[in-house]
């Protein structure tokens, strides 16, 4: 069914359930998303005149560079990128952009390598080991425009010597299922990498460096890492796999070069930034797109209420949170009081532990979660939502349902629990008609949340 909407199925979301609340609820959501993405705000950023970039308050005169690289990594690597082509054309001289493994989407004058994510492929090793040639050989007068977003870490890889693709996949595959956070993940990923933890910037040392990224930070990470100084060390990178207790469940390889980088100090991430000429640019972040969120639910004439841009933790966990919240909202009109519409942003994590898991992701889980805690029957939808439009390792986006979801459930003879303990949520919500599809984005700023309460039906 064609649809206006960025929600591919939006039309199919709101034809069951509490139709009219759904609705509202999607219209907000993707205010959110749209706001997120990069384009516009990097072609206000970056523009052309009279052969003078202006970059922000920098202005460069075209004819005093050498040579002009586009270089970079990311799921919402490409409207950035697609903006910067636009500014430039003809005039850049190498392009090489990592996008996710499936965005067909491709550019002129840059070239567009599918990487894989949240698991590493070979195409994307290839494309690491050129970019990073393009950087060693750019010069003083030379400049680098990097679109870096979200999904880096897993799309840009350099092995070091005596680790393979395999192993590389199975340390990644073992600290996603771990419920590690991506601060811990990526100590590990910094440590495995030549381009990690500040080195992309340093091998163009002493080129003109400018990132476009999207302000995805917490408050233990800088972001993007591939810019920024490392405070993780190689000690901190094996300490996260003996606390999640997989060291001896990483190949051998990893951990012999984990080992040997805790004995050689030249082999460790940078702790500064050499090169002067390193500039970051943000061009979107989460507490813009929920701002969007709540201005649009204002709009509509619900009181909007930002929880937090940057909550964490365990997906299942968080829906029943949310549960809790909707259900004492409803009853007793505390901590808010319909009709109103509670908003949050943040990365959560799943643990899957030893058994094989089912198909899924957190937001898939958040959504399902929200319903197995959910008693009320006044009007309430909840949605969580990858803001990239992949959930996990599927193609999913995250999960709608509401307050008629649990016993829908029971009537098609759907496991809810059952689907959280298998992890195996994709399953549950497709069988439901709650599965989200939005295909890429074009932006990346991890995942987006909402609780929309009604007024409770009068009897």
């Amino acid at each position: 069914m064609t649809s206006e909407h960025l929600i591919k199925n939006h039309d199919e979301l709101c034809n069951h359930g509490e139709q009219s609340a759904r609705k509202n609820a999607l219209d907000i959501i993707e205010e959110g998303i749209l706001r997120a993405i990069p384009y516009q705000e990097t072609k206000r950023l970056l523009t052309v005149k009279n052969n003078h970039l202006s970059i922000g308050k920098r202005i460069i005169d075209l004819n005093e560079v050498a040579n002009i690289y586009v270089l970079g990594v990311g799921k919402g690597a490409y409207p950035i990128a697609l903006a910067i082509e636009e500014a430039l054309g003809a005039r850049i001289t190498d392009g090489i952009v990592l996008i996710k493994q499936g965005d067909t989407r491709r550019l002129k004058h840059i070239e567009l390598v599918e990487s894989g994510h949240p698991l590493p492929n070979q195409e994307g090793l290839d494309a690491s080991l050129r970019i990073r040639a393009i950087l060693k050989k750019a010069k003083e007068r030379d400049l680098v425009l990097a679109p870096i977003t979200g999904g880096s870490s897993a799309m840009m890889n350099i092995l070091p010597e005596g680790i393979t693709l395999k192993d590389l996949i199975t340390v990644n595959d073992l600290l996603l299922k771990s419920g590690a956070s991506i601060s811990k993940m990526n100590a590990v990923r910094k440590h495995l990498c030549d381009m990690k933890g500040g080195r992309f910037v340093e091998h163009a040392n002493p080129a003109e460096v400018h990132t476009f990224t999207l302000n995805t930070a917490t408050p233990e990470m800088l972001w993007p890492d591939l810019v920024n100084p490392d405070p993780t060390t190689f000690s901190d990178a094996i300490s996260v796999l003996k606390n999640f207790n997989l060291w001896e469940a990483v190949p051998e390889s990893i951990r012999k070069h984990l080992t040997q980088g805790l004995q050689n100090p030249a082999m460790e991430t940078p702790k500064t930034i050499t090169n002067a000429n390193n500039y970051i640019h943000y061009v979107a972040d989460p507490v813009t797109a929920c701002q969007a969120m709540a201005d649009k639910a204002r709009e509509m004439g619900y009181s909007a209420h930002i929880l937090s841009t940057a909550l964490e933790g365990e997906a299942s966990s968080l829906g029943i949170f949310l549960a809790g919240i909707t259900n004492e909202t409803v009853q007793r009109n505390q901590p808010f009081t319909p009709p109103c519409v509670l908003i949050s942003g943040g990365e959560t994590t799943v643990t899957i532990g030893d058994k094989k898991p089912g198909v899924g992701g957190p937001n898939q889980e958040t959504a399902l979660g929200y319903v197995s805690k959910l008693f009320v029957k006044s009007p309430c939808v909840c949605i969580s939502l990858d803001s990239d439009g992949t959930d996990g390792p599927t193609e999913i986006a995250g999960g709608i349902v509401d307050n008629t979801t649990g016993v829908l459930a029971q009537e098609l003879n759907i496991s809810i629990s059952q689907a959280l303990i298998e992890h195996d949520s994709s399953k549950a919500l497709v069988g439901l008609g709650d599965a989200i599809i939005t295909g890429h984005t074009g932006t990346n700023i991890m995942n987006l949340r909402l609780v929309l309460i009604e007024r409770a039906k009068e009897k």
